[in-house]
């Protein structure tokens, strides 16, 4: 005999927790089930363990879809302000680190506390350690599980199972599982906001610059980012990296400013009226790490005394530096991807309730949608969107 709830909510994450905490506000009966051993485990890892919990700036072309416009009702419908309400209720201090990004001054338990707190309040029964075998459609409406820990009916199934990124933190392809059982199309899935990787000769130049970061602007397929970007063992990253990395492709042109927001021509120039006997690689030590600047001179600038380079050799130095070509061989994929582009086709959801048009009862939140926000709160905001969003009518 199954236990009967109104709602069974599969993910105890962002969006399972919100969908949760706004249906038992209703009054509705909540189950949620989660495979993990903790409640919330992206949360508490997320922002460097304080948590980037939203980004007061989110606005709808923030969001990478096959339908942009899929997203626009749930996030018009919960604003970074309401979620910031919610945390001031609590007394949660937070900053602003920049472009927008909000952050708990403390720890990213608080957030998880905050939303525990509300879901217990609200009756929900949460319940970790539990695997989720068959899914099936009930007999007269609703829905049928078998789980680890029994046998659970619900009227309503709200399918908040994140997405392949970070399989050591739960990701999973359940959740397209079950979206194909009822009919649903998924679209093809990547490893988003991750770092790139580098094969052959910029490899062997960089590897070993390791840790060495600055702040550039990355360009591919038309979009550019100006943030830092991180020299790693395998390749490069950083936010400025992270982001273009939902937008580029294998096989896709990457270059980078290694001096955004600068005149490098009229900069070359006037540090040779200045200092004629320095070396170029010095010059370029004064705006960028001085170990990058030596292994550009080795292999992609040349040096000598800057009174040895014409106006023409250096604007093709400038040149160099403004879109310095980047090979990069593919990503280091889910295990360390941030989000998974791709996911369940928004056309056969409702966007204002996040309700399968093919099965009612069913609703599709979160990460295992195809809606992916850039770096810096943008995909808590859209959990919270969308939790709240099917928690108002599942």
């Amino acid at each position: 005999m199954s236990t009967t709830h109104d709602v069974v909510i599969l993910g105890a994450g962002a969006g399972g927790l919100m969908c949760a905490l706004t249906a038992g506000q209703r009054g509705r009966r909540v189950l949620v089930l989660d495979r993990a051993n903790r409640v919330g485990k992206k949360i508490l890892m997320s922002g460097g363990g304080r948590c980037n919990f939203t980004n007061t700036g989110t606005r709808p072309e923030h969001f990478l879809s096959a339908n942009p416009h899929f997203c626009k009702s749930a996030l018009a419908r919960f604003s970074p302000a309401d979620f910031v309400d919610m945390v001031d209720r609590r007394a949660i201090a937070w900053h602003e680190k920049e472009l927008g990004q909000l952050f708990c001054d403390d720890s990213a338990k608080q957030i998880v506390a905050m939303l525990v707190d509300e879901c217990a309040a609200a009756g929900v029964d949460i319940r970790i350690g539990c695997e989720t075998g068959d899914v099936a459609a009930a007999d007269g409406g609703g829905f049928t599980l078998r789980t680890s820990h029994g046998a659970f009916g619900g009227a309503s199934l709200v399918v908040a199972t994140g997405g392949l990124s970070i399989p050591s933190l739960g990701g999973s392809g359940y959740g397209y599982q079950l979206a194909r059982q009822f009919g649903h199309e998924v679209l093809e899935t990547r490893a988003g906001l991750v770092p790139l990787t580098l094969t052959g000769a910029h490899a062997e130049r960089l590897q070993d610059l390791s840790g060495v970061a600055l702040p550039v602007e990355a360009t591919a397929n038309g979009q550019s980012f100006r943030n830092a970007m991180l020299l790693t063992h395998r390749g490069v990253s950083g936010p400025a990296i992270l982001q273009l990395s939902s937008y580029w492709q294998p096989g896709d042109a990457l270059h980078v400013d290694l001096l955004p927001g600068t005149d490098a021509a009229a900069h070359l120039r006037a540090q040779r009226a200045a200092r004629p006997a320095t070396e170029l690689r010095t010059v370029l030590a004064d705006v960028v790490p001085r170990r990058l600047a030596q292994r550009l001179c080795e292999h992609w600038l040349g040096d000598g005394p800057m009174r040895r380079f014409s106006d023409r050799e250096l604007d093709v130095v400038a040149t160099q530096l403004r879109a310095w070509p980047l090979v990069a061989s593919g990503t280091e994929g889910y295990r360390t991807a941030e989000v998974t582009m791709g996911g369940v086709d928004t056309r056969q959801l409702s966007s204002s309730t996040m309700m399968s048009r093919l099965q009612h009862g069913l609703f599709f939140i979160g990460e295992v949608v195809d809606v992916t926000g850039w770096l810096g709160g943008y995909n808590f905001q859209w959990a919270w969107a969308s939790g709240r969003a099917a928690g108002f009518v599942a």
